[in-house]
């Protein structure tokens, strides 16, 4: 039952960043940062996001800036899922470089 309620919370969140992420990236041009999975903790306290960017090269840039504004992204949240979910999640955030990983298997299986 528990595990029902974390997916559902746990795919809320990852729609509304992806929403939260669009629109800050908007007005950088070039860049594009996509939540590819996201955890809850079984307290709901905690949300541990895994974010994919392209150019991967300025992954570790935007990861800082991500988390440099973490509070303002948070609350960005909360006015999106205030309806749904009493309190907010503390957020983490992480490089998923998941797709970069398979690219170099790729090429190496391609040599």
């Amino acid at each position: 039952m528990q595990e029902t309620r974390q997916n559902k919370i746990a795919r809320l969140l990852q729609k509304e960043l992806s929403m939260i992420f669009q629109e800050q990236t908007r007005a950088m041009h070039g860049t594009m940062v996509s939540v590819t999975r996201v955890r809850i903790s079984p307290d709901l306290s905690i949300c541990t996001a895994y974010l994919s960017v392209f150019p991967s090269e300025r992954g570790e840039e935007i990861l800082e800036n991500i988390n440099r504004t973490n509070q303002q992204i948070r609350y960005a949240l909360g006015q999106r899922v205030r309806y749904q979910l009493r309190i907010v999640p503390e957020l983490r955030f992480f490089i998923d470089d998941s797709l970069d990983y398979i690219e170099h298997i790729d090429e190496l299986l391609k040599k």
